[in-house]
C-alpha cells in the first residue's frame, strides 16, 4: 500500500484503488472487540457464536470501520483526510477469512477550497460482500485553492 502523499491532480474518476488482502485471525477479531470495548460474546466466544447460529466468532462493526478508514487513508497518503464514510454490512467476517478490500474513485471535485474525491468500496470475504459503502476524502493539491 502506498504511504506517500497522493495529490488531487493525480486522481481520476473511475480510477481503481489498489486491492489489499488481509488474513483475518481469531486474534484480529478479539483484539478489535477489546480495543473498541465491544464485549458482546459473539466477538470472542466460539460456543456462544455457534449457539447464535453462526459458524464462528465474527468481526464487530467498529473494527470493520477501522479497516475501511485504514484502507482509504493508506491509499490517500498522510495528507488525505476522511470527510465522510458510510457503509452497509453484508456477510460476516470470521477467523480464517481473507478480507479483500477494493475501491474506485467515482468523482473528483472542488468544494470551496477543498479538493475532494468520492470513493465507492467493497470488502469481500469468501461468502460475498462483507461491507460496501462510500467515502469522501479531502486531498492535498499541488496548486492550492
Amino acid at each position: 500500500m502506498k504511504y506517500s502523499s497522493l495529490y488531487w491532480e493525480d486522481v481520476m474518476a473511475s480510477q481503481d484503488l489498489p486491492t489489499l488482502s488481509k488474513e483475518i485471525t481469531v486474534t484480529t477479531i478479539i483484539i478489535g472487540a477489546i480495543a473498541t470495548r465491544d464485549l458482546y460474546p459473539l466477538h470472542h466466544d466460539f460456543r456462544f457464536a455457534q449457539k447464535a447460529g453462526v459458524r464462528d466468532i465474527l468481526m464487530n462493526n467498529i473494527t470493520t470501520g477501522g479497516f475501511i478508514g485504514r484502507y482509504l487513508t493508506d491509499w490517500s497518503g498522510p495528507e488525505g483526510e476522511m470527510r465522510r464514510m458510510k457503509f452497509r454490512l453484508g456477510m460476516p467476517c470470521h477467523p480464517g477469512d481473507t478480507l479483500t478490500m477494493t475501491g474506485k474513485v467515482v468523482k473528483r471535485y472542488k468544494d470551496g477550497d477543498q479538493h475532494l474525491v468520492d470513493i465507492e468500496y467493497n470488502f469481500l470475504v469468501s461468502e460475498g460482500s462483507h461491507c460496501r459503502g462510500t467515502a469522501t476524502i479531502s486531498m492535498p493539491s499541488r496548486v492550492g485553492a
